[in-house]
């Protein structure tokens, strides 16, 4: 009898946050009716994805929060990876259905362990420890209990107790937690603490001709309208990598990364200028390159190679790529492409791998002979810039710009182009991997890579042409290095 009561206890734990293709997502749980203070943020988690019901027609929103379904329920929200795993913690195995979420909300420092190495999983969740770890998770900027606690209740996520306290010792239910998850993600649920202001004029600067304004701050959620390249907006606030704006009758979310603060030229660029770029995205297809943490550097630095050509889109550089989907390609053909399609400048994308041991960034070019590739002077000086903005753009050890005593690989000899290799981290250590792994970090290295080529074409080239590209990107010319 108790072993089944046991089983009981754990299915129920287990399918309160276990991903269910058929919980009902519109709602209509039996204990959740229209009128209960908690429908319409519930309704719209559930329909994110976010958190489910117990079953398709309950979903028990008086049950406590346990630290796991806390993890599992911001992880989601946060589009972290949720594939269970071992993790540190003796009382986590890798069968536990939040053992994904709490290894990255633990890396990420969202949430953390106690000194006795367990993780106390089916400990319930406290008011104060929820403020703490949505604070974190959002970044809204709450250190204690008490300033992360004024924060949520300023924003009108949270409210206090009806004695003036915020109640930080006393436990939180789902229906709590759900709530404030969702005036975390979506400010049309918060509680008015004075008319949102949209007093801020953006413009959109997209590469593509419409912009999605989505209904949350999330790519997955319903786009309610399109916004035109060079269009006006009024934003409220930028949160996460979100702005919550007004426009064309509607009010929602769109990524900050594509609004301005000047109006950009209402057609998008088309006319090139005469430079070309050429991006080689190192290894494919059969050629996965290192990994680590369940990532393949074949698919990391595709990512970010084609991060880079929507930068390029938007500013009159002409970019070729070696390869555009997982294809493995030669190396001879990686380094005769530039010559090929008349490329400048080769860029060519990797990440390290050492046994878990070694990190950081580090940037090469051959310096053997001018027998091969000529441009010894020109590809060091790339490699300078190219370092300094990865440097800049991830806060990982610097290892250096190297020549040939480490750089002789193919498509840095072989070349006809000035060319440099960027090691932009190791995809298998704990440290690196946090920045490896994020999409919005990743993007933020292909900018940053991108400006890099322009402090080369500019410094280096003398090409003052480029100049007003920065202000495109949003950015400005690095010093001088070389």
């Amino acid at each position: 009898m108790k072993k089944w009561i046991m089983m009981l206890c754990f299915a129920l734990v287990a399918s309160l946050l276990a991903p269910q293709s058929q919980v009902d997502a519109s709602g209509n749980f039996e204990d959740i009716g229209t009128n209960h203070r908690a429908y319409a943020e519930i309704n719209y988690l559930v329909n994110l994805g976010y958190v489910n019901g117990v079953s398709s027609t309950h979903f028990v929103p008086s049950q406590q929060v346990t630290r796991a379904q806390a993890a599992a329920m911001l992880g989601r929200s946060l589009k972290l990876d949720g594939t269970q795993r071992a993790t540190k913690f003796k009382d986590v195995s890798s069968g536990n259905f939040a053992s994904g979420y709490i290894t990255e909300m633990v890396e990420r420092g969202i949430i953390s362990g106690y000194p006795d190495n367990t993780f106390r999983p089916y400990k319930v969740l406290t008011r104060g420890e929820m403020a703490i770890l949505i604070n974190r998770a959002f970044k809204f900027g709450g250190t204690s209990v008490s300033s992360a606690a004024t924060i949520l209740m300023n924003k009108g996520i949270a409210q206090g107790f009806p004695d003036g306290t915020f109640g930080a010792g006393a436990t939180i239910i789902r229906a709590d937690f759900a709530v404030f998850l969702a005036r975390s993600l979506n400010a049309d649920f918060r509680v008015s603490t004075g008319d949102v202001a949209f007093n801020t004029t953006m413009y959109v600067n997209t590469p593509s001709d419409v912009l999605n304004m989505r209904s949350a701050a999330s790519g997955t959620a319903t786009v309610l309208t399109k916004l035109a390249h060079a269009s006006t907006v009024a934003v409220a606030s930028s949160e996460n990598g979100w702005s919550h704006v007004r426009a064309n009758g509607y009010t929602g979310y769109v990524a900050t990364n594509y609004l301005a603060s000047t109006k950009p030229s209402s057609v998008i660029p088309v006319d090139k200028s005469n430079l070309t770029v050429v991006i080689d995205p190192g290894h494919g297809g059969t050629d996965p390159g290192a990994n680590g943490f369940g990532f393949l550097e074949k698919n990391v630095v595709l990512n970010i190679g084609k991060h880079m050509k929507t930068y390029y889109d938007k500013i009159p550089v002409n970019v070729k790529m070696t390869r555009t989907t997982d294809v493995k390609i030669e190396l001879y053909d990686r380094a005769k492409y530039a010559s090929r399609y008349g490329g400048d400048i080769f860029v060519s994308l990797h990440n390290n791998a050492f046994n878990t041991a070694a990190n950081g960034q580090e940037t090469f070019y051959y310096a053997k002979t001018a027998a091969t590739n000529p441009h010894v002077a020109q590809s060091r000086a790339l490699a300078i810039y190219l370092q300094a903005r990865m440097q800049e753009a991830w806060d990982l050890a610097d290892r250096g710009v190297n020549p040939f005593g480490y750089g002789n690989f193919a498509v840095l000899r072989d070349n006809t182009v000035p060319a440099s290799l960027v090691e932009m981290g190791f995809i298998d250590n704990a440290n690196d991997i946090k920045y490896i792994r994020d999409e919005a970090q990743r993007q933020k290295m292909a900018k940053y890579l991108v400006m890099a080529t322009l402090d080369y074409f500019y410094h280096y080239e003398g090409r003052k042409d480029v100049l007003p590209y920065y202000t495109t990107l949003g950015g400005a010319p690095s010093r001088k290095l070389h």
